[in-house]
């Protein structure tokens, strides 16, 4: 194995731990406090933070990347999330509500901070290590590795989505979240051990001017990434589960049939590559794909909440399957703009071109979850729907805008 190779499995194998724990903590917020009786919009703001600090981490991230290191920055998101576990695990269901969500709201913010610090290291580490891989190999690996990245991650947090609810189930809200951070502990450890110091370092920007201007194709990229994680997580995160609520199902069927969402999504994912077009520049049949995939997307959601309105079959079902289409298509909509900004970065400042573009995906994440309670309360799950389409309706046009030729990509 070469060291590229070897580096690359290592950071994988770190945000798959950080990403079980992620999801598990989603959950374990969201069923536990609405098993308190918080309301669809309260449930919503618990996550705001959590989505805001993640824009701000991933600008800053980025830019520390560059100054000191994906490795260090791994190993910061990593122990600012154990501190957001401890934080939160402190809180009482005898408090006031109002210092309740406070506390929550903030301890919430820390692991975003946390999430977005971590994925935009790791993603910048695979750059690295790709770039790494491919002077000893002489192949590009960029697109397989980015996809199977994705795929396995986003597979991990469906696993975290079951997770949640059954450490909730067995050992209650802190004890949950005290497993969590002492399990995080010992990928901390790993990290430092493993993976070289100053992987990843380069010269940082010097000013804030410089940090946002970013070439034409990230920039645009990063828009249609807002609209493409505004339209998931605008029915997603409250609509979805409180709807199944509503119609008879669980917290264990919920959160079940989240986790296997999740898990198949990141399966899709990860075989996003072997589904899209290749091109030898390796830009213009990809952009072509994330041009069709965005189109084919932009109607599901518009579909189910056509069927949904006729009343045609049961509305828990026609949901579930919808979502279950929704899904095949996002996974690989998201896949190749995952491959798409790390084609238009630059090596030398790959992290900060990454930090930049996942700012836009957590701004797209913060969007959707504000919507998601204020929609769902204003019009149930019809309103998140139509949202969505609309979000997704603005995510193709501009990926219109996308340039496809080899003189897009940053040089490396």
């Amino acid at each position: 194995m070469t060291a590229g190779a070897r580096n690359y499995a290592i950071v994988t194998a770190s945000y798959w731990g950080f990403t079980l724990t992620d999801g598990a903590l989603r959950m374990l917020v969201l069923l536990y406090f609405f098993q308190l009786g918080y309301s669809p919009f309260t449930l919503a703001f618990l996550f705001l933070l959590y989505e805001a600090a993640g824009v701000g981490a991933n600008m800053v991230g980025g830019w520390l990347a560059a100054r000191f290191g994906v490795t260090r920055m791994l190993m910061t998101g990593l122990a600012t999330q154990i501190t957001g576990f401890l934080v939160l695990s402190a809180v009482s269901p005898d408090w006031a509500i109002a210092l309740s969500v406070a506390w929550v709201v903030a301890a919430q913010g820390v692991c975003g901070v946390a999430k977005d610090l971590t994925k935009t290291a790791s993603k910048s580490a695979i750059k690295v290590a790709e770039a790494q891989a491919r002077r000893d190999a002489g192949e590009s690996r960029l697109f397989r590795w980015v996809a199977f990245f994705t795929g396995s991650k986003n597979a991990m947090k469906g696993f975290g989505f079951f997770l949640g609810g059954v450490l909730l189930q067995t050992l209650g809200f802190s004890q949950a979240l005290w497993t969590m951070a002492g399990a995080l502990a010992i990928v901390l450890a790993f990290v430092f051990l493993a993976l070289p110091r100053d992987m990843g370092k380069a010269k940082a920007s010097r000013s804030a001017k410089e940090l946002f201007a970013k070439s034409r194709g990230v920039n645009l990229l990063a828009g249609a990434r807002v609209a493409l994680f505004g339209a998931r997580d605008v029915w997603f995160v409250v609509g979805v589960p409180v709807f199944l609520y509503a119609n008879g199902w669980t917290f264990t069927m919920v959160g079940g049939f989240l986790a296997a969402w999740t898990i198949g999504y990141g399966a899709v994912q990860a075989v996003a590559p072997s589904v899209v077009k290749r091109s030898p520049d390796g830009l213009s049949s990809e952009v072509d794909g994330a041009r069709a995939w965005s189109l084919g997307l932009a109607a599901v959601p518009a579909l189910i909440a056509a069927a949904l309105a006729s009343g045609i079959g049961r509305p828990d079902l026609v949901l579930v399957l919808g979502l279950g289409v929704f899904g095949v298509a996002f996974a690989v909509n998201s896949s190749v703009h995952s491959y798409l900004i790390l084609a238009y970065a630059g090596s030398e400042k790959a992290a900060e071109d990454v930090g930049f573009y996942y700012a836009a995906n957590a701004a797209g994440r913060f969007g959707g979850t504000l919507l998601s309670g204020l929609l769902y309360q204003a019009g149930g799950i019809l309103a998140c729907l139509l949202g969505s389409a609309v979000l997704l309706a603005v995510c193709f046009l501009v990926t219109l805008a996308l340039p496809r030729g080899p003189a897009a990509q940053a040089a490396t």
